[in-house]
């Protein structure tokens, strides 16, 4: 091995966390040098979160021109032109990679582009994407290697080549049928844009309900939402065997309630989960373990079982969210510099961009039912909110969890602006507000965020001693 090359700060993975330790490290004045694979930036830029948001927000485009009468605007025939979608997302990502570049430059920071492996604790040889190898060595080594699409272990499936949110997102021609493996996130995101383009859209979930974190209310009133868009939803539907190749023509061999099913498509899209890219890149060598589903194992301060190395993001088991690896990046930091931080007790808020979206922050009815915890639950219809009557948005609800303190324990709401109202109750969680604070506060109308004051008015009295969370659920559907 030839001689290793030091750095201070060796990281493996551009990510999120990665990429904001890396250009903090270094404009401190530390030797710094980033190994990235592909995706400079990581992901979120390049692949997951902001393309799949810019073709969401394209197909929202598409479905307001097909529904422009109802508001006034009379249009000809709507025609969707793929390719053009394709380019305003690669125009998008390629700006974005350009200001990482430069932000790069800017901190000081070595950007290597190659393929790492681990060969000794701290050593990493890298070969590079333009030929050769380096060594490096580093003093303090931070992993942020993120995840990918899984592919379930299904006869035909592997065979069928299907499409993972990558290759989704590169069509360049509309599918005429798109299945879709998977009733999560990506893959109700992904579904309703392909079915506002024009796709014919069936979406394959094996759990007993779409989003099988949610409750059963939210999950049935998304699947309505859907439903009512043409796209037919299958639960639960346990993919049996796969035939053909997706793109050409592909069907699925479905268990149901019913018995055996046949669906028959064009193209498939698989959203079933993610794997760790942990495998291959010398872990073991390193020093570092993994837990039993392939993450990296770490404490509450993100160390992992070696000595001077840290995870960061979706590899560290961390929340599989952008906002959570620049969290981790906040906790790494503030421990490297003397103040103690941890992961524990973070409150995660979370989005899913359907139209309307789905936002919630803490816990819901189903979570606080399992830990023993007794809330007092208040809903609202969005038809309730003024706002929605100006835009016509009127699908979905808020509901809330109310301790028997009086706190904030829980939000959740399906409904326009979903992402931005979740962020006021998150301040007022944050704040230990009591809920009254949010019920009684004079909130600008009309916006969707003063639906808030009439969801907290709503929130029952205290239960009775015992009465718990289905004593609280019985008052709320008098």
């Amino acid at each position: 091995m030839s001689q290793p090359e030091r750095f201070e700060i060796l990281i493996l993975g551009s990510g999120a966390g990665g990429k904001l330790l890396a250009w903090h490290l270094a404009g401190s004045g530390r030797r710094t040098a980033v190994v990235e694979r592909r995706y400079i930036g990581g992901s979120c830029p390049n692949i997951n979160c902001m393309p799949s948001k810019n073709e969401i927000w394209s197909a929202k485009v598409a479905h307001l021109v097909r529904h422009a009468a109802q508001f006034g605007t009379m249009t000809g025939p709507v025609a969707i032109d793929m390719a053009k979608v394709r380019q305003r997302k690669r125009d998008m990502v390629e700006r974005e990679i350009a200001d990482h570049v430069e932000h790069y430059k800017a901190s000081g920071t070595e950007l290597i582009m190659g393929t790492g492996r681990f060969l000794a604790p701290k050593t990493l040889e890298v070969r590079l994407n333009d030929g050769g190898t380096r060594v490096l060595t580093g003093d303090q080594v931070f992993l942020n290697v993120g995840t990918h699409a899984a592919i379930p272990i299904v006869p035909g499936l592997e065979a069928a080549r299907p499409l993972t949110n990558i290759e989704a997102l590169e069509l360049d021609y509309l599918p005429p049928h798109l299945i879709v493996l998977g009733g999560g996130y990506v893959g109700l995101e992904l579904a309703q844009a392909y079915r506002r383009f024009g796709s014919r859209v069936t979406v394959l979930e094996q759990g007993s309900q779409l989003m099988h974190r949610e409750d059963p209310d939210v999950a049935e009133e998304v699947q309505r939402i859907l439903t009512d868009e043409g796209i037919h939803v299958l639960v639960p539907a346990k993919a049996l065997r796969v035939h053909g190749r997706s793109g050409k023509d592909v069907s699925l061999v479905v268990g149901t309630t019913t018995g055996e099913q046949t669906i028959q498509g064009s193209d498939l899209l698989v959203a079933a989960g993610r794997t760790p890219n942990t495998a291959g890149i010398g872990l073991k060598e390193a020093g570092v373990e993994l837990d039993e589903h392939g993450y990296i194992r770490v404490n509450e301060r993100l160390e992992t079982s070696a000595s001077g190395v840290w995870a960061v993001g979706e590899c560290a088991g961390s929340p599989q969210f952008t906002h959570v690896s620049v969290d981790d990046f906040q906790i790494i930091k503030d421990n490297l510099a003397g103040r103690k931080r941890s992961t524990r007790d973070r409150l995660v808020p979370y989005c899913m961009f359907t139209d309307p979206p789905l936002a919630r922050v803490g816990l819901s009815e189903g979570e606080a039912s399992h830990h023993g915890v007794s809330v007092r639950v208040a809903r609202l219809p969005t038809t309730a909110v003024l706002r929605a009557h100006t835009t016509d948005e009127r699908q979905g609800f808020m509901k809330t969890l109310v301790g028997d303190d009086d706190r904030i324990l829980g939000f959740t709401m399906i409904g326009p602006e979903a992402g931005e109202v979740v962020a006021a109750v998150q301040m007022a969680m944050l704040a230990d507000l009591s809920y009254t604070k949010v019920r009684d506060a004079i909130l600008a109308h009309p916006t969707m965020a003063e639906g808030l004051g009439s969801v907290f008015s709503n929130v029952p009295p205290r239960a009775s001693r015992g009465s718990g969370v289905s004593a609280e659920r019985d008052h709320r559907s008098r």
